[in-house]
C-alpha cells in the first residue's frame, strides 16, 4: 500500500502519462513556478495545490499533455527555418504550430483533447476572454487566430471562455477559412504547414517581403551568417532555436498572463489542508496575487551551511574559461555585431548627458588655452588654469543580475552573457562602475540541505531545501578586460540548475548597497518564476514567489536601488514596477539597452 498522499499519486500518474505521449522515457518531470515550460530534458509543471478542483486538475493534464506533444510532434529546426520575421506574425506563426500539435496528437485520443480545452478554457478565462464587450486592443489577433485554428483543426466546439474574443475577432478571420482548409490537409508534414502559413499571414498583411530575414531585422548577410552559426555541427544540443527562446512552452499566450494568470494555481495558508471552500470559484473571485504575501507563510531556511558566494574563475580552471568564451564569440558573432550597435547608441546617449562644467582662473590645473592671447597682449599677466567638475553622472553603479537557471539553457544564456559582457564594457567607457551577477542552486531538487534535512527526520514547512550558488563574473572595480572569458562560464554544462530568485536579489542588494556610490541601478534577467523542486514540493504553495514579491517591495519602496527587470518569455511587468517582457530572446540587447538609457535620461530631467 503507497505512503504517498493522492496529490503526490496524482503527480506521478501525470508525469508517467506525460513521458507516454512525449515518447522519451528519459523525460524529468518536475512541479513548480507558475508558468509550465520544457527545459530541454526537464519538464516543468505549475506547482498543484494540495486540494485541487476538478478544473484545475483537468489543466494540469491538458499543461502536461501540451508539452509533452511538442516533444513528440514538433522539429525546432525547421520551426526556426520557417519563421517570419514580423514580431506579430511570429506570434500567429507559433499560435498555428501549437494549433497542429495539439490537433494531431488528439486526433485518436478523446481523452487529451479534453484535457488540452480544459487548459485552454483556463487560460482564457485567467486573461479575461470570456468577457462580454471586450475591446479590440485587449483581443489579440494571434491568440484569436489559435483558438479559430483549433476549431477547425480538431472539429470541436471552443470552450466559453474564448467566447469574448472570439466575438471581437471571428468574422475578421472567417475570411480566410479557406486557408484553414489548407491548413488542416498538410498537419502531418511541418515543413510544408510552416511554408503555408505565410499564405495566411499575406491575407492579413503580414507575411515577409521576397529575401526578408527570418531572424535578424540587420540585413541578410548577418541573418545568414548567425543562422549558419547557430546550426554548426559541433553545437551542443541546446542549440535548437525553439527551445531556446524562454520556458513557456505549453503556449506563448502563457507568458503574457496578468495579476490574475496564478489565482487558480496558489492556494492560501488555510487552504492547504484542503479545510477551504473556495477551490472551485470562479477565475472572478480567485484570490489575487496581491495578497499572497499575507497568505503564504514567513519565508524561511532550512540551512545556509551549504551556499556558497564564488567567483566566475574559481569554479572553472583558465584554460577551460578560455575554451568556452571562444565558443561563446564563434557563435554569436553573428548577434554580437547588432549588440554592438545598440551599445555604441547607449554610449553616445550617456556621453551626451556628461556635460562638462569647468571652474576657471585657477592656479593650477589644465591650461586655459582660450586665455593665451591674453597673455600675448600682456606679458605681465600669469597663465590662466581651469579644471573639470565632477558630475552625478560618473557617480553610479550598475549591477547585472541573470538568471543561472536551466530553462536559460541554450540562445537565451547565450544572448545574456553577450548582451551583459557588452553593456559592462560600454558603460565603462563612459565612466560607470558596472558587475556582473549569476543565481543557480548547486543541485537539482534538492542538495546537502535536503539530504540534512531527511536526517532530520523530515520535519514539517523546512522553508528553502537547496544550496545556493551566488556567482560573481564581473566585480563592479575589475576592469571588463580581466573579466571577459569569466562570461564564458555561462557555457558550461551542468552549471545552470534552478533558481532561487528573492535571495538573489537579496544578495545583489546588499551588493550594491555597500559600494559607495550614490546612485545604484539594479538591472534583472530572467525567464520565469522562482522555481525549486525540493522547496516547493515540501512547503505550502507560494513560498518563493511570496518572498521575491516581498524583496522586490522593499527594494522598490524602502531602498535608494533602482530596480529594472527584462523578462525573455515570462510577464514579468506584474512583479517589478520598472520592467518589460520580451517574447524573443534575440531582443535582450535592445530592451537593455533602451531600459538602461531609460534610467539614465530620468535622472537628467
Amino acid at each position: 500500500m503507497s505512503d504517498n498522499t493522492p496529490i503526490e499519486d496524482f503527480k506521478r500518474a501525470l508525469g508517467a502519462a506525460t513521458k507516454a505521449i512525449s515518447g522519451d522515457i528519459e523525460l524529468e518531470v518536475s512541479f513548480g513556478g507558475d508558468i509550465a515550460g520544457l527545459v530541454r530534458d526537464q519538464l516543468m509543471l505549475p506547482a498543484i495545490p494540495k486540494a485541487p478542483s476538478e478544473s484545475q486538475i483537468a489543466k494540469a493534464r491538458g499543461e502536461a499533455d501540451g508539452l509533452a506533444l511538442k516533444i513528440a510532434l514538433h522539429d525546432p529546426e525547421i520551426h526556426y527555418k520557417n519563421q517570419p520575421s514580423q514580431p506579430q506574425a511570429r506570434m500567429i506563426y507559433e499560435a498555428l504550430e501549437q494549433a497542429r500539435i495539439e490537433a494531431l496528437g488528439s486526433a485518436h485520443l478523446s481523452g487529451l483533447g479534453d484535457n488540452l480545452m480544459a487548459s485552454l478554457d483556463a487560460r482564457a478565462r485567467r486573461k479575461g476572454f470570456h468577457k462580454e464587450g471586450l475591446p479590440t486592443d485587449s483581443a489579440p489577433l494571434a491568440e484569436a487566430i489559435g483558438f479559430y485554428a483549433r476549431e477547425i483543426f480538431m472539429d470541436r466546439e471552443l470552450p466559453e471562455g474564448v467566447d469574448g474574443i472570439m466575438d471581437v475577432r471571428r468574422k475578421e478571420i472567417e475570411q480566410s477559412h479557406g486557408r484553414f482548409d489548407n491548413l488542416k490537409d498538410l498537419l502531418s508534414d511541418q515543413d510544408k504547414y510552416s511554408k503555408t502559413i505565410q499564405e495566411l499571414l499575406a491575407d492579413f498583411d503580414l507575411a515577409d517581403e521576397p529575401g526578408e530575414s527570418n531572424n535578424d531585422d540587420e540585413g541578410d548577410d548577418e541573418s545568414r551568417e548567425d543562422e549558419n552559426q547557430d546550426q554548426q555541427p559541433d553545437q551542443p544540443p541546446d542549440a535548437p532555436q525553439e527551445q531556446q527562446q524562454g520556458q513557456t512552452e505549453v503556449s506563448d499566450a502563457d507568458a503574457m498572463e496578468d495579476e490574475n494568470a496564478d489565482a487558480q494555481d496558489i492556494v492560501d495558508a488555510e487552504n492547504v489542508d484542503g479545510e477551504s471552500d473556495d477551490s472551485d470559484q470562479s477565475p472572478e473571485n480567485a484570490p489575487q496575487r496581491s495578497n499572497l504575501s499575507n497568505s503564504a507563510p514567513p519565508y524561511h531556511i532550512y540551512t545556509t551551511g551549504h551556499d556558497e558566494v564564488i567567483k566566475a574563475e574559481e569554479l572553472c580552471e583558465p584554460e577551460e574559461l578560455d575554451r568556452l568564451r571562444g565558443y561563446l564569440d564563434g557563435h554569436m558573432a553573428g548577434l554580437t555585431s547588432v549588440i554592438s550597435r545598440l551599445a555604441n547608441k547607449l554610449q553616445r546617449r550617456l556621453l551626451a548627458q556628461q556635460q562638462r562644467s569647468w571652474t576657471f582662473d585657477l592656479e593650477e590645473g589644465v591650461l586655459d588655452t582660450a586665455r593665451l592671447t591674453r597673455v600675448i597682449t600682456d606679458p605681465t599677466t600669469g597663465l590662466a588654469f581651469k579644471e573639470e567638475k565632477e558630475t552625478d553622472f560618473r557617480d553610479t553603479v550598475v549591477s547585472i543580475v541573470i538568471d543561472n537557471s536551466g530553462s536559460m539553457r541554450g540562445r537565451p544564456i547565450m544572448v545574456a552573457a553577450v548582451c551583459a559582457d557588452i553593456m559592462a564594457r560600454t558603460l565603462e567607457r563612459c565612466g560607470v562602475k558596472a558587475e556582473i551577477l549569476g543565481f543557480t542552486t548547486r543541485a537539482w531538487k534538492g542538495g546537502r540541505s535536503f539530504q540534512d534535512w531527511l536526517g532530520a527526520g523530515k520535519p514539517k514547512h523546512p522553508g528553502r531545501l537547496n544550496d545556493l550558488r551566488h556567482i560573481i563574473y564581473k566585480g563592479a572595480d575589475m576592469p571588463w578586460r580581466r573579466a571577459k572569458r569569466n562570461l564564458g562560464l555561462m557555457m558550461r554544462e551542468g552549471l545552470l540548475k534552478e533558481n532561487i530568485d528573492g535571495e538573489a536579489l537579496e544578495w545583489a542588494y546588499a551588493r550594491l548597497m555597500a559600494r559607495p556610490e550614490q546612485r545604484r541601478i539594479m538591472m534583472v534577467i530572467s525567464d520565469g518564476a522562482p522555481v525549486d523542486d525540493a522547496t516547493q514540493s515540501q512547503n505550502p504553495s507560494g513560498l518563493l514567489e511570496s518572498h521575491l514579491r516581498e524583496v522586490i517591495d522593499k527594494i522598490e519602496n524602502r531602498s535608494d536601488v533602482e530596480l529594472v527587470a527584462i523578462g525573455i518569455g515570462h510577464d514579468v511587468t506584474r512583479w517589478y514596477k520598472k520592467a518589460v517582457t520580451i517574447m524573443d530572446v534575440e531582443q535582450l540587447g535592445g530592451a537593455m539597452t533602451e531600459k538602461l538609457a531609460e534610467l539614465f535620461d530620468d535622472k537628467r530631467r
